[in-house]
């Protein structure tokens, strides 16, 4: 818990972080800022040529498995989809990487694997933060290996027939997933400290499937 004596870990490197990718991102006229100033919300669209979405699609189906959190953390029924990571040595996916590297500012050792989801009719994520919690027992092991999450990169990959918006709860937007468009979030404040209005969930897909990447950057090398 943070007090006043107290600073949540890693908070000068994600305010840091926050400024570089925040500077880089408003100084891109083809990038898109969600007006609210609950949170540092960014899309880019057509980040992804069709092409590439479907050959993103067809590597999900090849690694999904049922998704899961951190055993601590975990509640039955909380993230219903199917997910798997990319290889990152795949040279597709090492290009698609580096240019969300690219686009961000960020050095590419900072980022996790890519991570495909996929949602069907059902399926969903239920409202959650990207940031790690220090005070849970997983924090032990995600401190060594890269420390607190500090911004998001999600991609779309198709249309969806009916429901399966990435809800920012507090927010109070939906955002809803059209193909090739690059979604990005900054999960903690300007000054480093974790903003809780980035609370965001995955709604449940109503008809038809829901294809989506995820790359999370932490504030050391990932490892």
């Amino acid at each position: 818990m943070t007090t006043a004596t107290t600073s949540p870990p890693d908070q000068d490197a994600l305010a840091r972080i926050g400024k570089t990718v925040r500077n880089r991102l408003d100084a891109d006229p083809k990038v898109y800022r969600v007006p609210t100033d609950l949170a540092e919300i960014y899309a880019i669209g057509d980040f992804l040529s069709e092409s590439e979405c479907a050959r993103l699609r067809e590597l999900i189906d090849l690694v999904a498995q049922p998704s899961r959190l951190h055993e601590s953390a975990y509640v039955e029924g909380f993230r219903t989809s199917y997910s798997g990571n990319f290889d990152s040595n795949d040279p597709f996916v090492r290009g698609i990487s580096r240019r969300i590297d690219d686009l961000m500012g960020l050095p590419g050792e900072l980022g996790e694997r890519m991570q495909g989801q996929r949602y069907l009719k059902g399926q969903q994520f239920k409202p959650h933060h990207d940031f790690f919690y220090p005070t849970e027992e997983y924090w032990k092991a995600e401190r060594k290996r890269g420390g607190q999450r500090s911004w998001t990169a999600m991609m779309f990959l198709n249309e969806v027939e009916a429901g399966g918006a990435t809800n920012f709860t507090n927010v109070g937007i939906d955002i809803e997933p059209k193909p090739g468009v690059l979604l990005m979030w900054n999960n903690h404040s300007p000054d480093g400290t974790p903003n809780e209005d980035t609370l965001h969930a995955g709604t449940p897909v109503e008809a038809g499937e829901k294809y989506v990447i995820t790359r999370w950057y932490r504030v050391r090398k990932w490892a």
